[in-house]
């Protein structure tokens, strides 16, 4: 490996354990981002001249503790601040009261932490934990540099101004807490794997760091079932991404992608974290996500989907998450498993019921429905119906490729799939 290699492979490895060792230290968001920033570069210069370090981060993390005690010493408050990093650091004593020792975890629940705005949550959790440039953040949630600076800088003056703890939480808000620190990480994959909008269906550098951050979470915190079940939750879909749209960028559907190119091995890492999640019989939302992300990534065909199982799930996961939008998939899982009727009658209670109007995908789901039925002229009004609300342009084009099946009368008639149970279902 290169030095070039060696930098490149530790700033992805190593950048949030780096940053969060100097906020613990020095109490300074921005000084712990700068001194961070610094080592880096000295390492592709030092590692060059010495040859890469046997342990890059702790080499990095040592480099850019020295240089914000170099910092420190030359502000006017620097003594003051020394004194308090020396409290910090004394031997022995215990940071906060969680019983958990680890920077990392104390910098990922601080992002996290329910007094932010999710949005800030999402956007400090990219810059401080991945590394990413504020330019880079701002293109990924198509806002203005300016805007995203803001935000970022109204989320550190909030965590400063309104003293929340660099810690993790204690013992009886912990379970609270980690369902928000999960949530976060979950939308940043959701936001990567399908755009809310934009011209890109996919954007691959959020999923990767949405894995990368449920890694770093369930490493950290490996008897949490429910961190467990997010990374899978997140590898058995991301499995499938490479097929989600094809060469020209147009959307392709789950029946219609070419399973041979799903990525077998993050499938079957997912499946295995799944299983250990399960073993540990205290079921959530994640895991029972998981599951039914498994039905589909495990069948041989499309064919072969247990949809009466992932009906069942969608049941089951609508206890933990009481959601409109869960029940709308609950509709499209038993539309498969008996018949298009069964599910419209479900869409029809959604509809009188107002929660998900102006939901692109509450008309687009009937709409698909009346498809599979064979009701083209009720479907086509449906389908005009989405296309009003969607924002996605790959979205967008597939529900036009759609309505003009059904106008033109070349919609195809696909029925429901036959149910083969493959899945142990959360208990």
């Amino acid at each position: 490996m290169t030095p070039e290699e060696a930098v490149a492979a530790a700033f992805r490895e190593e950048w949030g354990q780096v940053v969060a060792t100097l906020i613990r230290v020095t109490g300074d968001w921005d000084l712990a981002e700068e001194c961070a920033q610094d080592a880096f570069a000295q390492a592709l210069d030092r590692w060059r001249r010495d040859g890469v370090p046997r342990r890059p981060g702790a080499w990095l993390t040592t480099t850019a503790r020295h240089r914000a005690m170099d910092v420190l010493r030359r502000e006017a408050v620097g003594e003051r601040k020394l004194r308090e990093a020396a409290v910090l650091t004394a031997p022995g004593e215990p940071y906060d009261d969680s019983g958990v020792q680890d920077d990392l975890l104390r910098l990922i629940f601080t992002c996290c932490h329910p007094a932010l705005h999710i949005e800030a949550r999402v956007a400090l959790t990219l810059r401080t934990l991945a590394g990413l440039s504020t330019p880079e953040i701002a293109r990924a949630f198509l806002v203005p540099e300016a805007t995203m600076a803001q935000r970022l800088v109204r989320a550190k003056r909030k965590i400063r101004n309104a003293g929340i703890p660099y810690r993790v939480p204690p013992a009886h808000l912990l379970p609270e807490r980690t369902t928000g620190v999960l949530g976060v990480i979950y939308l940043l994959f959701n936001e990567g794997y399908a755009a809310t909008s934009g011209a890109d269906l996919v954007r691959r550098n959020l999923c990767a760091e949405a894995i990368r951050l449920a890694r770093v979470l369930a490493r950290l915190m490996p008897d949490e079932p429910e961190a467990l079940g997010l990374l899978a939750l997140l590898l058995l879909h991301d499995a499938r991404r490479a097929t989600r749209v094809d060469a020209d960028g147009e959307l392709v559907t789950l029946e219609d992608q070419d399973r041979t190119a799903w990525d077998r091995a993050e499938a079957e890492e997912g499946a295995a974290l799944l299983e250990t999640a399960l073993r540990r019989g205290r079921p959530g939302p994640y895991q029972i996500q998981a599951a039914i992300a498994a039905c589909h990534t495990t069948a041989p065909t499309a064919e072969d989907t247990d949809w009466a199982d992932i009906a069942a799930l969608y049941g089951e996961l609508a206890r933990f998450v009481p959601s409109a939008v869960v029940r709308l998939n609950r509709a499209v899982a038993v539309g498969m498993a008996q018949d298009p009727d069964a599910g419209l009658a479900l869409v029809a209670e959604l509809e009188r019921e107002g929660e998900l109007t102006g939901y692109h995908l509450l008309p687009a789901t009937r709409a698909d429905l009346l498809r599979r039925s064979g009701r083209t002229a009720e479907a086509a009004e449906a389908y005009e119906r989405a296309l009003e609300l969607v924002e996605n342009d790959a979205e967008r084009r597939f529900l036009e490729r759609r309505l003009t099946e059904c106008r033109s009368g070349r919609a195809p008639f696909v029925g429901g799939v036959k149910a083969t149970p493959r899945h142990r279902r959360p208990r």
